[in-house]
This record gives C-alpha cells, sequence and structure tokens, in this order.
C-alpha cells in the first residue's frame, strides 16, 4: 500500500519543478501550465467522497488495483503528451485522470491497512504510513529535478515502475478483497463532486482572478451552496454516500476539526518553504527541496512516538502535544525569518514538523477507528476530503497574504530608491508575480544593483513572516479543537462489537 499511495503524494510536488521545461516545450500558457498542476488536485478534492464509497462496497483491494491502473496509465499518457495545438488539453486532461486515479486509490489503499492491523497495533502501523507517505511529499522536487535533468516526461513515467511493484506486493500478500452488497447514491456522489470541484476552483483561482472577482465568488459560493444541498440530500437518503451521523461522536468531529485546520499550515508549507529558498535564501530548486527535508527530521520520528501514544494513551493527548508544538514551532521559525540563515532557523523547523508528526496520525487513526459499521474506506474518504479542501484554503488565503506583503514591502523599497509611488506599485507586482510563480513577468530585472537585489529578497522573506503566523494561529485553533475530544479510546473488543452488529445488520 505504501509503494501505492507514494504516486500519488509525490505527484502533489514533482511537477513543479518540471513546470519551465515542459512550458518551453510545449509551448504553453503559464495559466495553462496552473491549471496542470490545479487539475491534479481539483480532480482529488472532488472525488476522495466517491473512491473512499466505491472501497466499502466493491471491496478495498478491488479498488486499490483500479485506483493504482487508472493513475499509472493517465500517467503514462501525460509523458507521452504529443507536441502542438493539442499538448496543453491532453495534458490537462490526464492530469486530472491522474486526480481520480488517485481518490480512488487512496481511501482504499488505507483501508486495507486498517483492515489488517488491529486497533491495539494501529497506530504504529498507520505512523508509518503516513510517516513514509509524507516524506514522499517533500522528496517530490528533489526527484523531479534530478528526472528533468533527463527529461520532463520522466516525472510521469516513474510511476510506471512503482505502480508494477505495488501491484506485484498486492497479488503477493493475498489481500482479501471485502465486498458489501450496498447501493451507492450517485446523486449524492454527483452533488459532492460538484460542490467541492467548484469551492476548491474558486480557491485556487483566487490568486488569478483576484478576491475581487465575481467569478472567484461564484465558484466558492456555489460549490459551497452546493454543498449544502448535498448535506440535506444525504440527511434524508436510505443509502447516502456518507452516513453524517458520524460526525455526532464528538471524538470523530474534534478529529476532523483538528486536521481541518492543521491542514492549513502542513500542506502550504512544501510550497512556501521551496518558494523562500529559492527566492530568500537564493538556493537552487534541488537544495530547495533538501530545505524541506529538514521539516520532516521532526515530522518522521514524531509521527512514530504519535502512534504509540495513541495506541496507549488515546488520540487527545497526542494531539494536544502536537498541535501546540507545532504552533510554537510556526512562531518561533516566524520569528527567525528575515534572519537568511538556515542554522538560525532550523530548530523551529524541526519542532513545527515533529508537531504536525504528533498531530497527524493520531487525529487520522482516530477517525477512521470510529468508522460506523466498519466503513473504512467512507470515514477515510471524509477524512481525506477534509484535509484536501483545508489545504486548498490556506494555500489560498496564505497565498494572498504572501503576494500582497510582498507587494507593499517591494513597493516601500522602491519608493525609498526614488521611484514614484505608481510606477513603483507595478513595478512591485510584477516582481512579484515573478518570484511568486504567478502570471507571466518573467524575472526579477537581471540589471538591478546588487543591494537592490538584496533587498527585494529581504522584503520577500520579511512577507513570509505573516504567513507563518498565519499557519501558527490555525494550529492554536487546532489545540483549542483538540481540548474538545472526550479522551475515550477505541478498543479491540469495541471493534469487535461493532464489527458484529455490522454483520447482523448486513
Amino acid at each position: 500500500m505504501l509503494f501505492a499511495v507514494s504516486m500519488t503524494f509525490i505527484d502533489q510536488t514533482i511537477i513543479s519543478i518540471a513546470a519551465p521545461d515542459i512550458i518551453r516545450e510545449l509551448h504553453l500558457s503559464s495559466m495553462g501550465m496552473q491549471w496542470v498542476v490545479n487539475a491534479y488536485l481539483l480532480a482529488l478534492a472532488a472525488f476522495f467522497a466517491l473512491g473512499g464509497r466505491l472501497a466499502d462496497v466493491l471491496g478495498h483491494k478491488r479498488m486499490m488495483v483500479v485506483g493504482t491502473l487508472t493513475f499509472v496509465i493517465a500517467s503514462a499518457l501525460c509523458g507521452a503528451v504529443p507536441s502542438g495545438g493539442a499538448a496543453q488539453t491532453w495534458l490537462i486532461a490526464f492530469r486530472a485522470l491522474q486526480g481520480v486515479g488517485a481518490a480512488f486509490m487512496f481511501p482504499a489503499a488505507l483501508a486495507v491497512v486498517v483492515e489488517v492491523f488491529p486497533v491495539a497495533r494501529r497506530g504504529r502501523a498507520l505512523a508509518l504510513f503516513f510517516g513514509v507517505a509524507g516524506g514522499l511529499t517533500a522528496i517530490g522536487p528533489i526527484l523531479g529535478g534530478w528526472l528533468t535533468s533527463w527529461t520532463w516526461r520522466a516525472i510521469f513515467w516513474v510511476n510506471v515502475p512503482v505502480a508494477v511493484v505495488a501491484l506485484v506486493l498486492t497479488a503477493l500478500a493475498k489481500i482479501r478483497n471485502t465486498p458489501r452488497s450496498e447501493p451507492i447514491d450517485w446523486v449524492g456522489a454527483a452533488l459532492a463532486a460538484l460542490g467541492m470541484g467548484l469551492s476548491v476552483c474558486g480557491l485556487q483561482q483566487a490568486a488569478t482572478w483576484g478576491w475581487d472577482s465575481p467569478a472567484t465568488w461564484l465558484c466558492i459560493g456555489g460549490g459551497l451552496a452546493v454543498l449544502v444541498v448535498f448535506v440535506l440530500v444525504e440527511l434524508r437518503s436510505a443509502d447516502p454516500l456518507i452516513k453524517l451521523r458520524v460526525f455526532a461522536d464528538r471524538a470523530f468531529a474534534a478529529d476532523n476539526a483538528v486536521l481541518f485546520f492543521a491542514m492549513i499550515a502542513f500542506v502550504p508549507v512544501f510550497f512556501f518553504a521551496s518558494v523562500y529558498a529559492q527566492v530568500a535564501l537564493d538556493q537552487s530548486a534541488n537544495d530547495a527541496g533538501l530545505y524541506l527535508l529538514i521539516f520532516f527530521a521532526g515530522f518522521g520520528p514524531a509521527s512514530q512516538i504519535g502512534g504509540r501514544l495513541l495506541d496507549r494513551r488515546g488520540a487527545k493527548l497526542p494531539m494536544m502535544l502536537g498541535t501546540a508544538l507545532s504552533a510554537a514551532g510556526f512562531a518561533l521559525w516566524a520569528g527567525k525569518i528575515t534572519d537568511l540563515s538556515l542554522g538560525a532557523q532550523w530548530p523551529y523547523i524541526v519542532m513545527a514538523g515533529a508537531g504536525i508528526g504528533l498531530l497527524l496520525t493520531a487525529a487520522s487513526t482516530d477517525a477512521v477507528n470510529r468508522a460506523i459499521g466498519a466503513s473504512y474506506g467512507e470515514v477515510t474518504g471524509i477524512t481525506q476530503t477534509v484535509r484536501n479542501y483545508s489545504a486548498s484554503l490556506g494555500l489560498a488565503v496564505l497565498g494572498t497574504v504572501l503576494l500582497n506583503s510582498t507587494t507593499a514591502n517591494i513597493e516601500k523599497t522602491l519608493q525609498g530608491q526614488g521611484l514614484p509611488v505608481d510606477a513603483a506599485h507595478s513595478t512591485a507586482e510584477m516582481i512579484t508575480k515573478s518570484i511568486t510563480g504567478h502570471g507571466e513577468a518573467g524575472s526579477a530585472p537581471s540589471d538591478a544593483p546588487a543591494a537592490l537585489m538584496d533587498a527585494i529578497r529581504h522584503d520577500f522573506a520579511a512577507a513570509n513572516g505573516p504567513v507563518l503566523y498565519g499557519m501558527a494561529v490555525a494550529l492554536a485553533v487546532a489545540f483549542l479543537c483538540a481540548l474538545l475530544h472526550p479522551g475515550t479510546r477505541v478498543t479491540a473488543e469495541a471493534e469487535q462489537t461493532e464489527k458484529a452488529t455490522a454483520e447482523t445488520v448486513a
């Protein structure tokens, strides 16, 4: 299962390094390239809930295999994109298909792990699962840089041998398929996909369209309205896509609230830290990837500790410790962000990563343990939808904070150099879009004096401070949510009783 999901995590970040080569060879617009990136994440958000439900109905092993095959076929076709006018449409379409495959694969793969390990050892098992999978997200840019030096197409083709290994190991492991003869709520699935897709699209495009654009709010507002309709339909459905009564479990609701606010920081930190390292620290793309590994020096070991604490003490303690530690880590990191030295920052980066590692395993595993009728795929689909939506929200809001703060800082610097207000503002916007990867501004002026370039790097570093403080605030809210957890544990006896009840009903 680790081999299978490794592809989905790596593909979230690997394409960012290859983007310049793809644009140059296929003659894509920067907007088109943005959709190549967004199509994958958009499909993930839209189809996670359906993927989880299909895993429970058709069987976890079967859907894991279907998802893996869908993902790897789409990957091979992305790598085989032809040059010419159809290249952009081709690449966006098959990137979206990759996202669908990942949305089908991930809940099923996680459900297999949950089903195989008894509740007493599940925390340690899923700590390894999330620890390795999370670390692979940071490896994406490093692997992308190495593969792109050969050909950018290799970032897609590398999934083929990984998928073959995953499928062979699945066959050798003799994992049993466990289908359930239940109907699928296709109306609910369509509403969930439309609502999540619209709202996430609005969040993804906010930086490009602008928060004052009617299109942005039409997508976000329309998507949220559709999700409200989805909830009303699910409450009245005899066989809903998502059994919303699971949220009546106070512990499950607290787990998902913690995940929601924590993911505002966890996923966006990859983007912000990578760009910060390249711009403020003037590192190469590969070195920026190594910068992210410092975060996982804390995340990896802490996720194992969080899993063991979950098995022995329940989820509340590691969630409280993790949210508090990561909130402090991000806040202290923000205070050192303008000290352009990794030596001054690394202890706080490790602290932030350790806190996320502690809480992530505990919250995710405890939520899955509280599945109704052992619907592990369904509940995994819920938690992954929450995480993905939160990450999109974090990227949109914090990305806007970064853009506005950077523009304001650079504008002030340029005015200090004697530029008129209007010229300073337009130039600052151009430089900001260039260094943050938005628009087609090119790059910061190469003929600018070295002192000015140093000032711009410092301005960008300072703009990352509010972003990291925002992450710290989100994790402080997550700490308050952790306090609401009742502290109860799912025991092996309770799990067996729940399974027996579900089998009797079936």
